[in-house]
């Protein structure tokens, strides 16, 4: 007879590898009902390459969410700084690496808006974030004379989608790299700790001599400039810039935060937890799409998945409280 701590033991390890459990049992579903389809390295390598920009935004939305602050403008960053490339190299012909450099700076730029505003001023993160993208959304739209701009320079879209290791485009290795990066940031650095005390109370943290004004100032900068990081690796992607069509990144980049929150480390924010969740979407997707659904299946996936993730999360977060 399984006694109460064997329980209580079962019960966390199930909470905390849940999804884990679902995502490959999703998988194996998906491989008996499409066989030779679903798990070929082809459609494997192509969604963990393709996801990259997703993992990306949902990191900075991570770091953002964790300091009990939302960031709407996380891909209208993106947008914009894709433009910005895309206006610097082929429009006004700058080296690629210099229009990178500046798209970084402009995302880091607008972080900086966002933290004055919300941090300094105390307006609210919704209201800020929501503005300041609207804005960008509006410059962007300027900047293109709402045009899709192609061309973008070979070097960029070599170093993103092109060069392969063990047949997985880079961009992967990159969102895996900032995911690791940003693991060792909250698990073993001091300025990761304050992130996760400011994330559980404000208002403890500040008690406790923590300055909540620095760490979310330092967050909503972060974020601004992991997004344009973001958009770095969409315009790779698609060697070109499109006005409107990396707003969509939004909805999946908060439900894969949220869904991630409710595993690895239930409860709290995390990246591993977000990059699993990024993947589990993804080839959930991918799944339903080659049993031939229709494409705004996409959508429904997307938005059931954040009022799942969400409840899921407030669920965790009440019971561990």
């Amino acid at each position: 007879m399984v006694n109460r701590s064997s329980r209580i033991r079962i019960g966390a390890y199930g909470e905390r590898y849940g999804l884990i459990i679902i995502f490959a049992l999703m998988l194996g579903v998906f491989a008996l009902a499409a066989p030779g389809r679903f798990l070929t390295w082809s459609n494997v390598s192509t969604v963990l390459g393709s996801q990259a920009v997703l993992v990306v935004i949902t990191l900075s939305l991570v770091i953002t969410l964790t300091t009990d602050l939302y960031d709407l403008s996380a891909a209208s960053v993106l947008v914009f700084s894709s433009m910005v490339i895309a206006v610097l190299n082929v429009n006004l012909g700058l080296p690629v690496g210099v229009a990178v450099l500046i798209a970084l700076g402009m995302g880091l730029v607008v972080g900086l808006i966002n933290s004055y505003l919300v941090v300094k001023i105390g307006i609210n993160s919704l209201i800020v974030t929501l503005g300041v993208g609207t804005v960008l959304n509006g410059l962007t739209l300027w900047i293109s004379n709402s045009q899709t701009i192609s061309g973008i320079s070979d070097q960029l879209v070599n170093c993103v989608v092109v060069y392969r290791l063990f047949g997985i485009p880079l961009e992967f290795y990159y969102g895996l790299f900032a995911c690791v990066l940003l693991w060792y940031l909250f698990d073993y650095t001091a300025i990761g700790r304050q992130i996760l005390f400011v994330g559980r109370s404000p208002q403890v943290a500040r008690l406790n001599g923590i300055k909540v004004e620095r760490v979310q100032l330092g967050a909503l900068m972060s974020a601004g400039l992991i997004n344009a990081f973001a958009g770095v690796l969409y315009t790779g992607t698609t060697g070109a810039a499109d006005p409107g069509s990396g707003l969509s990144y939004l909805l999946p980049g908060f439900a894969a935060a949220f869904f991630g929150s409710t595993t690895i480390v239930p409860g709290r924010f995390n990246p591993g937890g977000s990059l699993i969740a990024v993947y589990f979407l993804a080839f959930g997707i991918s799944g339903v799409t080659i049993q031939g659904v229709e494409t705004y299946v996409q959508n429904l996936f997307y938005g059931g998945a954040l009022v799942v993730a969400v409840t899921l999360s407030q669920l965790v977060r009440r019971r561990r409280t």
